[in-house]
This record gives structure tokens, C-alpha cells and sequence, in this order.
């Protein structure tokens, strides 16, 4: 898939550039890397349109309003990319996340090979690692578990190592879905089922017992109901894809939909919620 590449003047504190990210991924932004003077985000081809650059630079300070640069992106080499940019990942000293060209560390219960076909899924970002350190603290042997949203597959495929019985993984984006059938084989996973679609692929006779969910406030909210729709009794969800301060909001539809708050966990102001099925 071919994206836009936003860099952007970061802003001068980390609240301001975690408001920015905030507002960026409400307008389509999927991804975000932060350096010392950057904001560098990433948007989708097909989410792309005449205005984001107005809707952009609308969020910016009126003096730094011109101070991005927007780069085409199209097709290419995730695997030099990923290379020449991303180390393996340690989760909890449990579970290794890395790529066939590293190294495997003996020892470790979990050691999942991504190879990578986009610079997203990779477990680098905070809520990537915190799902699947959560999920190394939860029981998933013999449940069925979907992953909304599942990028590279990651959290599927670690749910799968751990015992589950059969995972559902589903995106509505055909590199994350490839990726993820490509990813499951390399890992010797045969439980897993993908999809390609959203959350109007979640149809009974369906049902859950863990649903994973990492993706954006906007998106968690709209599809909460579809979800609980395939949740078992006293199943659990968990979410992830947003910052400490969208919890409330979270919170607020799910107990609506009859889940109830049992844990969140956080890191960096990314949050992780875990509701369970009253």
C-alpha cells in the first residue's frame, strides 16, 4: 500500500505532541514516529485527500503551520527498511519479537518472526507491546480469540503459541492481511483463520471468549457493538490504540454496552483497557 509522509516541526513539550498525535490519528493518520525536532506521521493513500494538508496544518500553531513536508511513499522493501531501523523486541523477558534476519534468543517461551511488510505491527510502538505483554499475563490456552485490526498478526500468533484454540484474525487492508497469512506460516501457527474486512465481517454464528482490539479511539467506539455482539458471557475485551485521556470515553460506551472496566495498563500515555462481559 502506498502512504503519505507527513514531517513535522515536533512541537515544544510531549503534551502538545501527544495532542497532536491524538488529532492526527482522529483525521486518518495511522502511525507516528517522534524524534528529538520531528513528528514524522503516516496516512494511507486511499485515506488521503485534497484538504489533509489544510486539516494538518489546521492543528498547527498559526507560526508553524508551514513547517511540514509531505513525501509520496509508495511500495517498497519493508525488510531493508525494518533492517536498517528496528531491533528485535524483549516483551516481559517472556516473548521475543523479531525479524528472520535476527537472531533467535534461546531460553525465551515465545519467539515470533515477523517479516515485515510494512513499517507498522512490528512491536516498537508502546501499544503493540503492551498488548502482548498483557496477553502473556492472561489465560488463553483452549479459548477462541479475535484480533481486530491485525496488522503484521503479532498478537494472533502469540495467542495461538499460548494455547488457544482457534483466533479469527481480520483488516480491512490487504498488506496487514497477506502479511498476517505470510506471518502464521512462518511460525508454524495453522489455528489461525484471517480475514479481510472490518467489523462488518463479525456475524453469528461467531463467538469470542478474548477480543484484542488495538487500534483508534474513533474506530473502537463505532465498532464496540459489533464486538460485544460476538462476545461470549464473562468474556473479555481488550483495547489498545489510544492515550490515557480517551479512557473515559472509552469506558462511557463500553459500560453501555453491558462491559464493565477490569484493568488498564499504560505506558508513555498510551493506554490499554480490559473490560469483561457483565
Amino acid at each position: 500500500m502506498n502512504y503519505y509522509q507527513y514531517n513535522i516541526t515536533r512541537p515544544e513539550s510531549q503534551d502538545e505532541t501527544d495532542l497532536l498525535i491524538a488529532q492526527m490519528a482522529e483525521i486518518g493518520f495511522e502511525s507516528f514516529e517522534e524524534t528529538d525536532s520531528s513528528l514524522i506521521a503516516y496516512i494511507s493513500e486511499k485515506d488521503y485527500h485534497e484538504s489533509t494538508d489544510a486539516e494538518v496544518a489546521s492543528l498547527l500553531k498559526p507560526d508553524a503551520s508551514d513547517k511540514f513536508v509531505v513525501e509520496f511513499i509508495a511500495d517498497r522493501n519493508w525488510n531493508e527498511v525494518w533492517e536498517s531501523n528496528y531491533p528485535p523486541v524483549l516483551i516481559s523477558n517472556e516473548c521475543m519479537v523479531r525479524a528472520p534476519f535476527h537472531n533467535p534468543v534461546d531460553g525465551l517461551p515465545f519467539d515470533i518472526v515477523i517479516k515485515p511488510k510494512m513499517a507498522f505491527g512490528t512491536a516498537h510502538h508502546e501499544t503493540t507491546a503492551q498488548m502482548l505483554k498483557y496477553i502473556l499475563g492472561m489465560e488463553v490456552t483452549g479459548r477462541h480469540v479475535l484480533d481486530m485490526g491485525c496488522g503484521s498478526g503479532v498478537l494472533a500468533i502469540l495467542c495461538a503459541m499460548k494455547g488457544a484454540e482457534k483466533v479469527v484474525a481480520i483488516d480491512f487492508d490487504e498488506w496487514s492481511y497477506s502479511n498476517t497469512l505470510e506471518n502464521a506460516e512462518i511460525n508454524h501457527i495453522s489455528n489461525i483463520e484471517v480475514i479481510l474486512g472490518d467489523a462488518e465481517k463479525l456475524q453469528k454464528p461467531m463467538e469470542f471468549d478474548l477480543i484484542l482490539a488495538n487500534i483508534n479511539k474513533n474506530i473502537l467506539t463505532q465498532d464496540m457493538q459489533h464486538y460485544t455482539n460476538v462476545l461470549t458471557a464473562k468474556g473479555d475485551i481488550v483495547f489498545s490504540g489510544f492515550y490515557n485521556t480517551d479512557i473515559a470515553d472509552i469506558e462511557s460506551v463500553a459500560n453501555r454496552l453491558g462491559l464493565k472496566l477490569a484493568a488498564t495498563l499504560s505506558d508513555n500515555n498510551w493506554a490499554v483497557t480490559h473490560f469483561k462481559k457483565d
